[in-house]
């Protein structure tokens, strides 16, 4: 394994690390990482893919839609960053990071799928995002007496699916 690969996949690995910003700013004591989000979109993907959707796939897109956190941070709506600047970043980054892995291009053809919803499998990832931070902001609001309705208010804005609706609000 080359030097380079193995530099990434450290990297990469950061993302343990990296508190998800959403929930450092509304206050949550220990936050979780962008990664046990990454886990938690994969679980709910891998558990609620629907008929039509693939479901390896949209694992897969679940486990990278958020590696390019680990070089331009976790960026909330908060943080004044215009959406098309946000997505150039990210873009840039994990065509950076899959290049430095030596992937083919397939890997990045699924974070677009994703970023631009653009298949059934990206716009079910990305409601499994969504329904993810309604799910977490719950436990949250329960274990810490806080309110975080703003963030299930947010994740019901942006799902459609019934099931997927009547799982955000509890």
């Amino acid at each position: 394994m080359s030097g380079k690969i193995r530099n990434t996949l450290l990297e990469c690995l950061a993302l343990k690390q990296l508190p998800r910003a959403g929930w450092v700013n509304a206050g949550v004591e220990n936050p979780e990482s962008v990664a046990a989000h990454s886990w938690g979109v994969a679980w709910l993907a891998a558990v609620l893919c629907p008929e039509g959707v693939d479901r390896g796939v949209a694992t897969t897109i679940a486990v990278i839609h958020d590696v390019a956190e680990v070089r331009v941070g976790d960026i909330t709506p908060n943080d004044g960053v215009a959406a098309g600047e946000k997505s150039r970043a990210e873009h840039e980054a994990t065509a950076q990071i899959l290049a430095a892995l030596d992937g083919d291009e397939s890997l990045l053809e699924l974070w677009l799928d994703y970023e631009r919803e653009r298949t059934p499998e990206g716009r079910f990832v990305k409601a499994c995002d969504k329904l993810d931070m309604a799910l977490q902001a719950s436990v949250y609001s329960e274990n810490q007496t806080l309110d975080l309705s703003e963030f299930i208010d947010s994740a019901l804005a942006r799902l459609d699916d019934v099931e997927l609706r009547r799982l955000a609000s509890g």
